[in-house]
């Protein structure tokens, strides 16, 4: 069989394969995977996976079908055939559809994070003053999250300065967190809101996230922080307007004596070190 007649057929079964695989995985797999549709960012996760997930598949089975049809096609029926094959010299016109289809690969993609980057906002963790912000951030309610060995406790500049032991955020708005440390580099981790930011002393990280419907989500810690890490997760709401209003009055009153001792809001704490070395 001639070298076009096998590159005919390895081009066939890859369109074969290669739609019903990118229509499977597009259309069941992408939808599914982390982290969901908790908030708007986190459904704009799920979106570029998906591109991702698209773009991908037809690649990775341009790989299988090409691998398997080598072994089928080109293997060795006769044990007392010579095994290695005439050498290759290379091919410029496989070389330059290969410089030219991944170029224009990688050219997309750069485009596609950039524009998506631009329109969306950057906050997701990039430090106090991101690139770009979502639209309408001038009116995010603002949430310091405050890491420490093992916890994570909750600031509210718009409140008085309050500080929360938990987390609830208001359904259908934009929150704008600002992510720090008050001892070792931890990271904050909302899964389900699609949202991490590292949690740095000293240091003021920035991430948006723009509310759905009401939610449990699942926070953790996503850097190692001391023996207790494994222990650094808790449990974070969002509750309709009116609930998360309620919520808000009462732990106003609950920790009214405790806010009163608490220093001034600041964006950012230096650790305060309890031993020195030598």
């Amino acid at each position: 069989m001639s070298e076009i007649n096998h590159f005919r057929r390895v081009v066939l079964w890859w369109l074969g394969t290669s739609i019903v695989a990118t229509l499977l995985v597009v259309f069941l797999l992408a939808p599914i995977v982390p982290p969901g549709n908790g908030s708007v960012e986190a459904s704009g996760q799920v979106v570029d996976n998906t591109v991702l997930f698209g773009i991908s598949t037809p690649i990775a089975m341009a790989v299988l079908v090409y691998f398997i049809y080598a072994l089928i096609v080109f293997r060795g029926r006769d044990e007392t055939a010579v095994l290695d094959g005439p050498p290759i010299r290379g091919d410029a016109t496989i070389q330059t559809w290969w410089l030219v289809v991944t170029t224009g690969i990688v050219l997309f993609l750069a485009g596609y994070g950039t524009i998506r980057m631009l329109g969306d906002g950057a906050g997701g963790g990039q430090g106090p003053n991101p690139i770009a912000k979502p639209t309408g951030a001038n009116r995010a309610l603002q949430v310091q999250v405050i890491a420490q060995q093992w916890k994570f406790t909750y600031r509210w500049p718009s409140y008085g300065g309050l500080e929360t032991p938990t987390l609830e955020l208001p359904a259908n708005r934009m929150v704008e967190f600002h992510v720090t440390s008050l001892d070792v580099i931890h990271s904050f981790w909302a899964y389900q809101l699609g949202l991490k930011a590292d949690a740095n002393p000293g240091f003021d990280n920035v991430a948006y996230v723009t509310t759905k419907g009401p939610l449990t989500f699942d926070i953790h810690c996503a850097e190692l922080c001391g023996v207790w890490h494994g222990y650094m997760f808790e449990k974070g709401r969002v509750v309709g307007p009116s609930q998360f209003n309620q919520w808000i009055v009462q732990q106003r009153q609950q920790y009214a004596p405790a806010t009163k001792s608490l220093p001034p809001y600041s964006k950012q704490y230096f650790p305060d070190p309890q031993r020195r070395a030598g």
